[in-house]
């Protein structure tokens, strides 16, 4: 019986070890993160180095260019969302060869957002002109798609 209550133990301990050691690890790597939280989720923070990821904004900034009305094109997505993982390798390349100044919001660091620009599912690229919606792509698309798209988007 003594050596179930030690193994017990020692198992509880391990695994609080670990749980402890995961914290620790994931809150050096969220350090100087740009959305200025302490715990990211790991998606996110596997993300945090990833070039096709960066030029985020976030909420409060969106809201302010929007009431500033001015124009922009934000690509909501999430990093657990199968079709964002398959779409953002597609989109990004396009939008860059256009010259595009993609912002990209991160959904599942701030949820409120869906309600907040009406996000129904992920991904979703917006055009907004003057602060105001013109424009909505949703889903996983092929790059042809996502190109006319956005080339017709430009010109208007």
């Amino acid at each position: 019986m003594k050596k179930v209550i030690f193994l017990s133990i020692l198992v509880a301990a391990l695994l609080i070890g670990a749980i402890v050691y995961a914290d620790i690890s994931n809150r050096q790597l969220a350090e100087g993160n740009p959305y200025g939280k302490a715990n990211l989720h790991p998606a996110t923070l596997e993300q945090l180095s990833d070039p096709l990821y960066d030029n985020l904004i976030m909420p409060d900034e969106l809201k302010g260019k929007l009431d500033n009305q001015e124009d922009a094109f934000v690509y909501f997505y999430s990093p657990v969302c199968e079709h964002c993982k398959a779409t953002t390798p597609v989109l990004v390349p396009i939008v860059k060869s256009l010259d595009i100044d993609m912002k990209k919001l991160n959904l599942l660091e701030f949820n409120a957002s869906y309600g907040e620009y009406n996000i129904e599912f992920t991904p979703t690229l917006v055009h907004y002109k003057g602060g105001k919606e013109v424009a909505r792509l949703v889903g996983g698309r092929e790059a042809s798609e996502w190109k006319a798209w956005l080339e017709e988007q430009k010109k208007s």
